[in-house]
């Protein structure tokens, strides 16, 4: 019936299967992956993927991928995937995979599994001896024989299975053989179900309540349905953690089934039935329980929750920080500046005119003459002063100055987060990767507001989405030192920035500031968990970058 059955809700989906051609990148076998924050890859949705395929074999340097959605360049020559936002670079490969099956129409019968046996219109054929065939058309039998009992190897069959090996009856048909190893089930499965449904998924339309009666097989050797309510549970549980034994052994990849042992309004024995029909279909399937996602530690009473040693107070609000009141622009660089009286032959990167001549810059015009150069002092990158004090003034005019080229900075780099809180305290609870030491949680509130001047919309509101964001680090020696350094960056306002979201799209709402957080407690799901162990050194790299290190505590006691 071509639908998606939700276990737990009774949801009934349509769904579809797409056809590519031969050759696209699903048709080639090629994907396309980048690589997430724990060292781990992760593929490209597959219209993603075809579209920078394509981009590669038309030997294109590069592909912009905005007109589909997403705010990245794909970078072939540095295998790179760029934000064009925050101009973080992630690395990305090209890998290839299995073929996407690009069979179109219907299937050949010889390869489908009717409902109930008929007359034969073809001659027989001999019979699929995989593991995946030989559970579904073993099931298939019992159902057809109407069979009240564990499945039993034929009596007549000289050669008897060991102790903990179920041997499934051949499927029925002239043109039966016996099975060979491949069709042995080893493990702790001693009987299958004594009744099993055979029935197809369009047969379970929406509203249709699950177990009502259902008549037995006829004599004519049609397939009966068996009520649901008459379903050994445990039996069926086994049949399919069996299924799943045998497709792991070759190597059918798996398809995560919720509620496999939970409470449910839906028998957990429809896994195993669901996994039997996709089988027959060719779907290859395995049901396995899949991780969860725990973004939140267990409840936590007032009591339970502590200060942090060595660290002041509980909560910290931020305020706007102004540049000191009588400087100019020149003032404020003439600290970082030396002049050069003779400037070599090169270009300035800011202009990019030659720092013989005057600038190039053509927007309001500093004081400062356009044809005297200088050189940063501690980085010795140089360029037209003009043009150092054009983009002084293009930026926050805090009183700090960032190179260009090195990224180098001079002074203390401020940012633009809206005003907001920022709490941290001690939970009794372990993260993982982390069993010695207790957590350190911290909680981010930022409210939805008005874009101040040094917002991208002065005027225009912004939205705070997924506030209070709540954050985790271990209390150990490097993690107080990484909160330390947190706190710098919130008084410095370097946390949060104002722009497009990368996640959902969305423009003038609240997004982190290139300062990577670890938003799960006990999972690590999306990468922004635990455990990880390079996560400290690489906020530690991150926060450098901003200028915070720890020296940079000492200059906020000054």
């Amino acid at each position: 019936s071509m639908n998606q059955f939700r276990q737990d809700t009774g949801t009934l989906r349509p769904v579809r299967r797409n056809y590519y051609d031969p050759s696209s990148a699903p048709g080639k076998g090629v994907v396309w992956e980048w690589e997430n924050d724990n060292g781990s890859w992760t593929p490209y949705d597959m219209e993603v993927g075809i579209t920078i395929q394509h981009a590669y074999e038309k030997q294109h340097p590069w592909i912009d991928l905005t007109s589909i959605g997403f705010s990245y360049v794909i970078d072939f020559n540095t295998m790179g995937q760029i934000n064009r936002q925050t101009q973080r670079q992630r690395r990305v490969r090209r890998r290839l995979d299995l073929i996407y099956p690009m069979v179109t129409g219907t299937l050949p019968k010889a390869q489908s599994w009717p409902v109930s046996p008929g007359p034969a219109t073809s001659p027989p054929m001999s019979p699929c001896s995989c593991p995946q065939c030989v559970l579904v058309m073993s099931v298939k039998a019992a159902v057809v024989n109407g069979s009240t009992g564990p499945l039993q190897p034929p009596v007549t069959r000289k050669n008897l299975p060991p102790p903990g090996v179920v041997k499934l009856p051949p499927p029925p048909g002239s043109g039966a053989k016996p099975l060979d190893s491949t069709g042995t089930i080893r493990g702790p499965v001693k009987t299958a179900p004594s009744q099993v449904i055979w029935r197809q998924a369009s047969s379970v339309p929406t509203g249709t309540t699950v177990g009502s009666p259902a008549s037995p097989p006829g004599p004519n050797g049609k397939t009966g349905r068996v009520a649901l309510a008459t379903l050994n549970r445990s039996n069926l549980q086994r049949l399919a953690i069996a299924q799943s034994r045998v497709l792991i052994a070759s190597g059918v990849p798996t398809v995560p089934v919720k509620n496999l042992n939970g409470s449910s309004p839906v028998n957990p024995a429809l896994a195993g039935i669901t996994g039997i029909l996709m089988s027959a279909a060719g779907l290859p399937v395995c049901l396995t329980r899949p991780p969860k996602l725990v973004l939140h530690p267990p409840p936590v009473s007032k009591s339970e929750i502590k200060s942090i040693p060595g660290v002041s107070n509980t909560s910290r609000k931020t305020t706007k920080k102004q540049a000191k009141k009588g400087k100019t622009p020149e003032e404020v660089l003439k600290k970082y500046l030396q002049k050069v009286r003779h400037p070599p032959d090169e270009d300035c990167t800011i202009c990019m005119e030659r720092l013989t001549a005057p600038s190039g810059y053509k927007g309001p015009q500093p004081t400062v003459k356009p044809d005297l150069v200088g050189k940063l002092s501690r980085c010795g990158h140089i360029y037209h002063i003009y043009c150092l004090v054009a983009m002084y003034n293009n930026g926050n005019k805090d009183g700090s100055l960032q190179c260009p080229t090195c990224k180098t900075i001079y002074g203390v780099k401020t940012g633009t987060q809206p005003p907001g809180k920022m709490e941290y305290h001690l939970i009794p609870h372990s993260l993982p990767g982390h069993p010695d030491c207790k957590t350190i949680r911290i909680i981010y509130s930022i409210p939805p507001g008005i874009q101040g001047p040094e917002h991208p919309n002065p005027g225009k509101s912004f939205s705070a989405r997924g506030f209070p964001r709540h954050c985790y680090l271990p209390d150990s020696e490097k993690g107080r030192k990484v909160l330390k350094l947190l706190l710098v960056a919130w008084d410095r306002r370097l946390i949060f920035a104002i722009g497009t979201s990368s996640t959902t799209g969305e423009s003038d709402t609240v997004i982190w500031n290139e300062v990577h957080h670890k938003t799960e407690f006990g999972s690590n799901l999306t990468g922004h968990g635990y455990p990880d162990a390079n996560y400290l050194d690489n906020v530690l790299a991150e926060l450098a970058a901003q200028g915070i290190s720890e020296d940079s505590t000492a200059q906020e006691k000054d």
